[in-house]
């Protein structure tokens, strides 16, 4: 089956106890809608529909798989579901709230609590001379606090980059679209086909994916920050792989951040995963240091080139990542 945008359920329709306003977002793997519940509540519902395995026409309510897709869309409703499950257990102020989760339809529904902002990708964007050291440790470090609950429940994301953190109008931080935590940090769990988004997935989601772990989240929040800086995502892991092109942050913004803050950014982006912070508690006490950025005014010293001094640097984060 060729892959195509499936058609979302109308405006009106009545899906259990939900009313359906409008489509929200649609994606390879779902469609989220805007919807009331029996009080008039606003929520987020999230529906399993990916387009390479099932098809819905306009007018249609059911998806349309095809028998040679069945199996593989049968394992993806399950593994759905179970995300369902496991996230409707966490309940944290930097994590989606999942409110419930049921079958119809011949498919899965998530329901979510319904939140208001914007992705830290639209806000990124639009607000560039926002993206300040002080607002991004901000931002980050709360956002971690949920991926250690995320973590601590045997979960991983797998997905996460600025567009999947959601940013409300109070600017407090919060991990959505969870489609990759199907990923446990069990091993008893079959993979499904891997899903992540090249720039921000680490290079264990490309090969050796038995070494998926706490510290393949941590390369994409260093992605993420430096794609916060840079306005674009980094080089792909797998292409820095067979050559690395991707300029150290403590070279691109050297003197613009402190020395600190672009060392953790290259401590979080390193290829090796022992390199890099093992847990999340790591990584957050680099971020909540206070250090003060140097004005850039102020520097006499020339900045130094690709690859100057740098095995000093990478082994005194070696050194950094198994002395904590």
């Amino acid at each position: 089956m060729a892959q195509q945008a499936n058609h979302a359920l109308p405006a009106g329709f009545q899906l259990d106890e939900y009313r359906i306003e409008r489509q929200l977002s649609l994606g390879g793997f779902s469609i989220v809608y805007l919807a009331t519940d029996g009080e008039g509540k606003s929520v987020a519902i999230k529906e399993y529909l990916p387009n390479s395995l099932a098809l819905r026409g306009e007018g249609e309510i059911r998806p349309l798989v095809t028998p040679d897709h069945a199996a593989a869309f049968r394992y993806g409703l399950k593994c759905f579901f179970e995300e369902g499950r496991a996230l409707a257990r966490l309940s944290h102020p930097n994590v989606v709230r999942v409110q419930n989760f049921f079958r119809a339809n011949e498919t899965v529904y998530i329901v979510m609590q319904y939140e208001q902002g914007c992705t830290l990708q639209e806000f990124a964007q639009k607000n560039r001379e926002a993206m300040g050291e002080t607002f991004i440790r901000s931002v980050f470090s709360k956002l971690l606090n949920g991926l250690r609950e995320v973590h601590a429940r045997k979960l991983l994301h797998l997905d996460l980059k600025p567009s999947n953190i959601y940013l409300r109008t109070d600017q407090t931080p919060v991990l959505i679209d969870f489609g990759a935590a199907r990923q446990t940090l069990s091993s008893d769990t079959p993979m499904l086909k891997p899903m992540y988004t090249p720039g921000f997935a680490s290079p264990e989601h490309y090969r050796q994916r038995e070494l998926l772990g706490p510290w393949s989240d941590i390369y994409s929040i260093g992605a993420s920050i430096y794609a916060c800086l840079a306005g674009s995502a980094p080089q792909a892991a797998d292409s820095r792989l067979k050559k690395d092109r991707l300029e150290p942050a403590m070279v691109r913004w050297e003197g613009k951040y402190s020395d600190q803050f672009l060392e953790t950014i290259d401590w979080c982006l390193c290829l090796n995963h022992l390199y890099r912070p093992q847990s999340v508690f790591l990584l957050q006490k680099a971020l909540n240091e206070t250090v003060v950025p140097p004005d850039p005014r102020l520097s006499k010293s020339p900045s130094p080139t690709p690859g100057s001094g740098f095995g000093h640097f990478f082994e005194r984060l070696r050194k950094k990542a198994f002395s904590q």
